[in-house]
């Protein structure tokens, strides 16, 4: 069958495809979902672990200023009886009776500054004079001592920390913090030192709760370890001067908090770094980087496992989803097919394939609404089977189907227009609508499907000429008052008339 263009069953069909995007914007919705739940699940690990650094860094920095102060406050105390020593002997001399006291006084301070493992004077020569312990061991000198060699080419009166040393008294780990002692004429005369006990640096860092992995250390502004927790005799005197916190930290701020890999143990640690202001030395307390984050990730590992069971749920419940959608089109589609189908034949003869009246109705309005609007002319062929129901008596109803059926098909043939439309008008009648066509254009196609049929030789007996004919009428107007639907179907039919009564097999044009 050759629709109008104006058939709207063409357009139907064409929606389904403007909803197959309702896929791929569930697909894209799925997928936004689960990167939205692994970004901020990534977001959130993330700013967890930023907030435990950062509190990790609060505790390390408030520790190493503790510790600052601890390490000040030690060799303050240690420095004071020093510098009360040296004002003795300056003041009070050396004598047998003098030395006497001062041993008693320095057995004193020992015993109630508990860091103090011991306080000495030694002379220009480096042999004991005073000691606290209140023996002076045979020919002991200790001018090959860092502490004393230093004094001895420095004119500085201030107090000097020197590297850890075993003590030649207690064969003890000890710190020396020593001063030198001028004569009357401002000559070296000696030094006085007071040592402290690695003991009490011990004891004291251990007062703090760190990770097994966790380290504290002392150490000289030149890297030089005093002390150390953990300890390790092997680990007192070694230079830190190649790790970070010295090449890379301490240059740009006297206090700070780093994570570093230390170069002792290799372990990576968060330290929170101080330099003291009064005294050549940095303190440092760190926590291991696997301690700082096992809370972390045991709570990262609890999450991730949330995720991804929230994940594969977005996902197959994304499936489930996407299969309802494409069943729902699928559905639809069919739903339309069907809708189409149903159109189509609520639209069309079921015998021939034409349209049926129906569909011609509706078509003759829009298009005389147009036709009317342009004003083009519209044409109409009425066409109707010559002696059809002698064909039907002599040869049966069945065949008469068929004949009716062959010339629809020769009809249907000879149209060529888009436009153009044929119809089953009813029983052996047929119609061809034209829009756009002039009456030489309608007697022309008239003429060609008369004689269409003409050649397709369907005998029949009770026909003048012994095959089938048909008698066709044609009727060209411009819609208007005059010109109405009614007028085009009347004259059409008019003019199908005069075609039979002047003879048959013929077409006529209505005038």
């Amino acid at each position: 069958m050759l629709n109008s263009q104006n058939d709207d069953s063409r357009v139907d069909l064409a929606q389904p495809t403007k909803r197959a995007p309702v896929l791929w914007l569930a697909v894209i919705a799925i997928f936004f979902v689960c990167v939205s739940i692994v970004t901020f699940n990534v977001w959130q690990l993330e700013h967890a672990k930023e907030h435990e650094l950062h509190q990790a860094e609060i505790s390390t920095s408030n520790l190493s200023k503790s510790l600052a102060q601890q390490a000040e406050d030690t060799f303050d105390e240690a420095d004071v009886i020093l510098v009360d020593l040296v004002e003795r002997i300056q003041h009070d001399g050396r004598g047998p009776a003098q030395v006497d006291r001062l041993e008693s006084l320095l057995a004193q301070h020992v015993l109630e500054t508990h860091q103090l493992q011991g306080v000495f004077f030694y002379d220009r020569t480096g042999s004991w004079i005073v000691s606290s312990f209140g023996i002076k061991p045979p020919n002991a000198n200790n001018a090959d001592r860092e502490y004393f060699q230093y004094h001895e080419q420095n004119v500085n009166l201030g107090p000097h920390i020197g590297k850890a040393v075993r003590s030649r008294t207690t064969n003890a780990w000890i710190i020396p913090i020593s001063r030198r002692v001028n004569d009357a004429q401002g000559n070296f005369d000696g030094v006085v030192l007071a040592t402290v006990s690695m003991t009490y640096f011990d004891q004291f860092f251990d007062s703090f709760n760190m990770d097994d992995k966790g380290a504290i250390f002392l150490a000289m502004t030149d890297g030089t370890v005093l002390a150390r927790r953990p300890f390790t005799d092997d680990v007192i005197g070694k230079s830190l001067v190649k790790g970070a916190v010295f090449t890379e930290y301490l240059p740009k701020a006297m206090s700070g908090t780093a994570m570093v890999t230390s170069i002792i143990d290799h372990v990576s640690r968060l330290y929170g770094y101080r330099q003291l202001a009064k005294y050549p030395l940095v303190v440092a307390a760190a926590i291991s980087e696997e301690s700082l984050l096992q809370e972390w990730r045991a709570n990262s590992f609890k999450s991730i496992i949330i995720l991804v069971s929230a994940v594969i749920a977005n996902i197959l419940f994304g499936i489930l989803l996407i299969q309802q959608i494409r069943f729902g089109l699928k559905a639809e589609a069919r739903m339309r097919v069907a809708q189409s189908s149903l159109e189509k034949l609520a639209l069309q003869d079921s015998m021939t394939g034409l349209s049926n009246r129906r569909h011609f109705e509706r078509v003759l309005n829009i298009e005389f609404r147009r036709s009317g609007r342009n004003k083009t002319p519209l044409s109409l062929i009425m066409l109707d089977i010559d002696f059809f129901k002698s064909f039907n008596d002599a040869y049966g109803h069945f065949a008469g189907d068929q004949c009716i059926v062959a010339v629809a098909d020769a009809l249907r043939a000879c149209l060529n227009r888009a436009g153009d439309l044929a119809v089953r008008y009813g029983g052996e009648e047929m119609a061809i609508f034209l829009p756009d066509n002039d009456d030489e254009g309608a007697f022309a196609l008239a003429e060609k499907i008369r004689l269409s049929i003409v050649a397709r030789q369907i005998p029949h007996a009770d026909n003048p000429l012994g095959v089938v004919t048909v008698s066709l009428g044609c009727y060209t107007c411009v819609p208007g008052e005059q010109n109405t639907i009614e007028t085009l179907i009347q004259c059409a039919d008019a003019a199908l008339y005069s075609a039979k009564k002047a003879g048959r097999n013929m077409s006529v044009t209505y005038k």
